[in-house]
Formats: C-alpha cells, sequence, structure tokens
C-alpha cells in the first residue's frame, strides 16, 4: 500500500510539473502575441530644394550732360539714360532768376555727351524765317537733304521718314531704346525685331547716333 501511495505521488508531482510548464510556456506565448509590433522604419532619400535663379539684368550706364546759361550751378552732371530736360536742369539747382525757360523744351530727351543752354530773359531770340518745304523723297516722306535721323532721340513721325521704316518699325525703334538704352552704334538698330542687313544698307548713310 505504502509502495503504490509513493507512485501515485510521483505521478501526481510530475504532471503538476508538466501542467506549470505549459501554464509558462502558453502564457509567454500569448503575451508575446498581444505585445504591439514597431512600425517598420523607412528610409527615403530626401532631395535639397532648388536653388532660386535670378535673370541677370542690364542697367544702362548713365550718361553726362552739360548744363549751361540761366541756372543756378551750371556743370556737368550725370544722369540716367532716360532723362529729360527738365531732369538736367533741375541737377544743376533749376533755372536762375532771369532764365527764360518757356524757349527749352524741358520734355525733350537726353543723350549722353548733349548740352543744354537756359537763355535768359534778355537775350534776343532767333527769329524763325520761313524756308521752303524740302522735296519729297522716293517713298512719299519729305526729309532735308544731307540731314540724317538721329535714332537715339528722333520722334516716330522722324523716323518713319526713313526708307523702309513704317509706323510699326518706328514703334519698335523706340521702345528698344527706351529699354535698353540709346544706340551706341549705327549696327545696333539691326536687334530691332523686322531690321535686317538689307534694310540697314539703306539706312546706314541716313541715320546717326549723336
Amino acid at each position: 500500500m505504502r509502495v503504490w501511495l509513493q507512485k501515485l505521488r510521483e505521478k501526481l508531482v510530475a504532471v503538476g510539473f508538466t501542467s506549470l510548464l505549459f501554464a509558462i510556456l502558453l502564457g509567454a506565448t500569448f503575451f508575446r502575441l498581444r505585445r504591439p509590433q514597431p512600425a517598420p522604419i523607412v528610409i527615403s532619400a530626401v532631395e535639397p530644394p532648388p536653388k532660386p535663379t535670378t535673370a541677370a539684368t542690364i542697367t544702362p550706364l548713365p550718361i553726362r550732360v552739360y548744363v549751361s546759361g540761366a541756372v543756378l550751378v551750371p556743370g556737368v552732371y550725370a544722369l540716367p539714360w532716360d532723362s529729360r530736360v527738365e531732369d538736367a536742369v533741375a541737377a544743376a539747382g533749376g533755372g536762375a532768376a532771369d532764365a527764360d525757360l518757356p524757349r527749352v523744351n524741358l520734355a525733350a530727351r537726353l543723350r549722353d555727351e548733349q548740352q543744354i543752354y537756359v537763355p535768359g530773359q534778355a537775350e534776343a531770340v532767333t527769329p524763325v524765317l520761313p524756308t521752303a518745304p524740302p522735296p519729297a523723297s522716293s517713298t512719299g516722306t519729305s526729309r532735308t537733304p544731307g540731314q540724317k535721323i538721329n535714332i537715339n532721340t528722333a520722334s516716330a513721325a522722324e523716323l518713319e521718314a526713313l526708307p523702309g521704316i513704317g509706323p510699326v518699325l518706328a514703334q519698335r525703334i523706340i521702345d528698344y531704346r527706351q529699354a535698353n538704352g540709346p544706340f551706341g552704334r549705327l549696327e545696333d538698330i539691326k536687334k530691332v525685331k523686322g531690321i535686317g542687313d538689307k534694310t540697314f544698307e539703306d539706312l546706314k548713310d541716313l541715320i546717326a547716333t549723336e
């Protein structure tokens, strides 16, 4: 009887140990399944931001003009290329007390190396004598023989007097010099859209830049 109880006790101990080990393994498995999985790490290439680009701009050089006559401070002044006569007079301190400014075209556009003379009120006015109209050119417009058109200061009407230059090309010439400054050479007029080598050959003896 005692031997049988001893064997029974040994079996119970073995069964209890097995059950305990199984419970431990089951709990470990359950805990592992319930534990949240970390999010996957994603490595992506980061592109550097694009560098800002700035378009190169060309700023025309200033011009120098000589202001003399009835102004407060006569002298040579540097002004922006698109300045007018009134800007030159203002740079010279404005008109003197005896300045006869109505005789000066203050709205005229300046060009490099130009002289602006402001007359005094006591100066005699040179009378303008009537002249005979010049002969008409082959293009139907009139122009004094031997007189060249300054493409840096000419108006649209004066430019249209040139052969091959109509209202559209005349306006393009004016727009070009307002955007890029005065023409430095006669050949620069070919930079205007619509004026090629053939048109330039017809114009080169009739135009000037000063």
